[in-house]
This record gives C-alpha cells, structure tokens and sequence, in this order.
C-alpha cells in the first residue's frame, strides 16, 4: 500500500484543523513538514498535538540555505539543527536537504558531514532554479549518486525536478527518471507539470501534460509519495483531498 504525504510549512497554523481530519480520514498518511527558518519555538508545539507521523524539509536556497556555498556555514549549520529540531521533536523518519545551487559538491559533502544525521535524504533538483539565475547542484543522476557515496545518505527522487532536469539538458524525461530510480530512492515527490518545461510548476494532478500513470508505475512498491502541488487557498486543503481522489485513481 502506498503512504501518501501532504505538504505543509511549518507556520501554516490555519491548516492544522483540516490536515487532522484528513489524516483521520486515510486521505493522507503523513505530513512532510518544510522546517521555516526561525520557527521552532513558536509552532512547533501545534504539530507535536496532532499524532501524525513526520517528514521533516530542511530549508533551501529561497529561505536563505545553500550548502554548497562555503560563506554560508554558519547560517546553513544554524538551519540545519533547527530542522533536526523539528524532526527530534515530531519522531520524523526523514529529513529533506536540497544540495545546494551554484557551489561545488566538495563543499556540500564536508558541510553535510558536519551536520550529519542518518535520517538525511538528499533530493535532486531541477537543473535551473530561481527563475533560471542559479544552477542547481543535484540535477543529474550521476551527481545525486556521487553524493550519496560520498555521504552514506538516502535519496529522496522528485518526479517534477527530473522531468525539468531532463528538458534542459535534452534528456528524454521518463528515461532520465529510471536512471534516478537505479539509485534505490528512500520516497518519492509527485506533481504534474508541463512535460516539456525546465520549470518546475507545482501543478495539481490533471492540469499539466505529465504522462502520470506512466509515472505511477514507476513508484517502488509500498512507497512514500507526497503531494506538493500548490495551494489554491489559505482557507482550506479540498485541492488536496481532490489531488487524492485523483491519484489513488491512477496508482498501479
């Protein structure tokens, strides 16, 4: 059986009614939880009452964390135990780190050795990111294993970063994704997207071109999947719930 993740931040209070109710429902089976810089303290007590299980997402590049870049040590260790924090706190199986943009993977191996933790997965990425002005490290199958063997850690394979990965180096996308699949990911991200775009969309199931259950049977058995396709509203997650309804439609 598939376990199927939603994705929230950690600041998003006005949620947490309705993430409980779907996880009692079965609609989700876990929370993957993106770790916003500084708010521990704050939040973390109103994930700790629900009793759901965890995934932990580090912070990246567009809240400040790159661990490829060696001038931001000292930042990137301070955001890392946080999202450890979160992780301790919420009995997380995991913890999501992108590798970084626009560094060099030396540096990204001796910055994750430092803040090391088995539960770290590494997540590849798209090969442009922030609007096409960085380069992202973690792009290509060869990189990804590279920094698995280096580190000892898990990967964690995006579906839509692949497929824009694939786009901008002329790849053809679902083979580009077998090669990922070679390295044994730990779980998996899934979206749908424009099948021919380098950039990722966040699209909810049936309003990109992505060939889904052509994708749907790549996913290892018994797999985690989360959803992060955007949200349409602040209000409430019914997007969610009809993702859902969606994919359980599609999956093998």
């Amino acid at each position: 059986m598939f376990q199927l993740g939603l994705k929230l931040w950690s600041t998003n209070e006005n949620y947490i009614a309705q993430a409980k109710q779907i996880y009692k429902k079965g609609i989700c089976h876990y929370i993957e939880l993106y770790a916003v810089p500084g708010s521990f303290d704050q939040f973390i007590h109103l994930w700790t009452k629900l009793s759901v299980p965890f995934i932990i997402h580090a912070p990246h590049y567009t809240s400040g964390m790159n661990l490829a870049d060696s001038g931001k040590k000292l930042e990137n260790r301070k955001m890392a135990k946080e999202a450890i924090q979160f992780a301790d706190a919420l009995k997380a199986v995991h913890i999501i780190f992108h590798p970084g943009v626009n560094g060099n993977l030396e540096e990204l191996i001796r910055q994750i050795e430092e803040i090391y933790d088995e539960r770290i997965l590494i997540e590849n990425k798209p090969y442009f990111g922030a609007g096409g002005q960085v380069v992202c490290n973690g792009s290509s199958p060869e990189e990804i294993r590279w920094i698995i063997e280096k580190t000892g850690l898990g990967f964690c394979l995006d579906f839509g970063h692949a497929v824009c990965a694939a786009n901008a180096q002329k790849r053809e996308p679902l083979s580009y994704i077998q090669e990922f699949l070679e390295l044994s990911p730990k779980m998996f991200h899934f979206t749908d997207g424009d099948y021919k775009s380098v950039t990722d969309q966040h699209l909810h199931f049936g309003k990109g071109s992505f060939p889904l259950q052509e994708m749907t049977v790549l996913f290892a058995e018994n797999a985690r999947i989360t959803n992060e396709a955007k949200k349409d509203s602040e209000e409430n997650l019914d997007d969610f719930v009809r993702d859902m309804e969606i994919l359980s439609k599609i999956l093998p």
